[in-house]
């Protein structure tokens, strides 16, 4: 059986191979900070938010962008996001306390978490901050505890069950579109409408679908524009985040790897993931079946083009998106996470040690576990980057498994097998890249009283970093 391992190369910018190149300022980090480490590039981030602000300048209609701060938990990413002039999304009451207490303009940040309790309600609706409402629940609590400050609330509708092509948008997120209209003259009117401001609809479609994305949008303009007529005043719709963004250098790996995860799910060669995971393929009757329950990690479209297409879709009447929000001067909201956290983090481990299993399998053990590279995804797959305290030109190459510090058999850091160009030694890094958005922090845990990482920035790009380049939260 073949036992070539696929590669999948990212992208990868200057600031990461600067430090990925000097393993003496990799020593001197996790002798500073311990392992691992996760470093952030703050000049990146602020391109990012550029790039959208330049795209959506060439547009009639007014436009606003936020950071969703779920994708990362870095403090210091909020102010480079407001000095970008953006907004900042926050799901929980942490995350609203945290901008409250940066004095944000409230205009600069909105509440769109999942659960909402009183206490996160009275901090919105006490700072004038936006409040993206998800069921009646919340609404009854919001009117009691606007009366109970004599604050108007400020609010938006969120939104689900869009249909496309003769099907409905499922989600557990939102009111019913088509419940909306009859929902909205019910229960704003009398008394209770004079302790909201209704500014806006909100809706957030999982996957990354341009054509659903912009049939939702058309969906929302008619819903806006008949409740409008009926005396309300919308003003904005959010589309919340979803945004693709590309990882990878090379289409090609991208199918290669595929063909060769579903050979080996097969049995048609060797496996080339721990325990043959398919990763989202299965097989029966000797049938590959399913599909790769990972992010799409390379598109040809992302973040610019992909934004663009969606506000090309055109209506029965073919209307684009783009004309309609500026023939209704409504403002578009979006709330990136991921592809604003393009190319700005970088997650490094130190290696502590070296084993083989029963298998054959080498293990590295690193410092670091599972839940600190971890998202949705099924597995990150990018080649990892090694600083060897000793590079042997000799060396021959060797495949590997990283595992973590967790006591549970099931911490395996990628479950990619990984080809390097020699075994790694206790002491050596291992760097994953691009890891900032949805990756370093969003399935941390303390399980075993570990620490959590500590989270550094450079606040500008250099050839050659020193340890007094790196900054800790402020």
């Amino acid at each position: 059986m073949k036992n070539n391992l696929p590669q999948l190369e990212p992208l990868t910018s200057d600031w990461m191979l600067n430090i990925i190149q000097d393993t003496q300022l990799q020593k001197e980090l996790f002798e500073a900070y311990q392992s691992p480490l996760n470093i952030h590039n703050l000049p990146a981030f602020e391109e990012n938010c550029k790039e959208y602000q330049k795209v959506l300048s060439t547009y009639g209609f007014k436009s606003k962008v936020f950071f969703a701060r779920k994708a990362n938990k870095f403090k210091n990413l909020i102010n480079a996001a407001i000095s970008s002039g953006i907004g900042v999304d926050t799901a929980s009451f942490r995350e609203l306390e945290q901008g409250v207490n940066l004095q944000l303009n409230p205009d600069n940040l909105i509440s769109t978490a999942a659960i909402k309790n009183r206490k996160l309600l009275k901090l919105a609706i006490s700072n004038r901050v936006l409040i993206v409402v998800d069921n009646e629940d919340e609404l009854d609590q919001i009117f009691e505890i606007s009366q109970d400050l004599n604050t108007k609330a400020k609010i938006a509708i969120r939104i689900s069950g869009f249909e496309y092509k003769g099907n409905k948008l499922m989600s557990r997120f939102g009111f019913d579109v088509d419940a909306v209209e009859e929902m909205m003259l019910h229960y704003f009117k009398d008394s209770k409408r004079q302790q909201f401001n209704v500014e806006g609809f909100h809706f957030h479609l999982d996957g990354y679908s341009t054509g659903q994305r912009g049939e939702a949008l058309h969906q929302t303009l008619d819903l806006l524009e008949k409740l409008n007529i009926q005396g309300f005043n919308f003003s904005f719709i959010d589309i919340g985040g979803g945004i693709l963004m590309n990882y990878l250098k090379h289409e090609t790996q991208w199918i290669e790897f595929q063909k060769h995860l579903k050979d080996a799910v097969l049995g048609n060669r060797n496996a080339i993931t721990y325990n043959n995971d398919g990763l989202g393929f299965t097989i029966r009757n000797g049938t590959v079946e399913g599909k790769l329950a990972t992010y799409p990690y390379y598109n040809k479209q992302s973040k610019g083009s992909f934004l663009k297409k969606l506000l090309g879709t055109e209506n029965k009447s073919h209307k684009p998106v783009y004309q309609r929000l500026e023939d209704l001067d409504v403002e578009l909201r979006l709330e990136p996470g991921r592809s604003l956290l393009n190319q700005v983090g970088i997650t490094a481990a130190r290696v502590v040690h070296r084993k083989i299993d029963a298998r054959g399998n080498h293990l590295i053990g690193l410092e670091m576990n599972m839940s600190q590279l971890k998202s949705s995804s099924a597995d990150f797959l990018l080649d990892p980057f090694v600083g060897f305290q000793n590079p042997r030109p000799d060396a021959q190459p060797v495949e590997v498994y990283f595992t973590g510090a967790y006591c549970l058999e099931r911490d395996v850091l990628l479950k990619r097998k990984i080809e390097l160009p020699q075994l790694p030694e206790p002491g050596d890094t291992i760097i994953f890249v691009n890891t900032a958005g949805y990756m370093m922090h969003f399935f941390e845990t303390e399980a075993h009283l570990f620490e959590r990482a500590i989270n550094l920035a450079v606040a500008e790009n250099k050839t050659r970093y020193q340890i007094a380049d790196f900054e800790e939260e402020s």
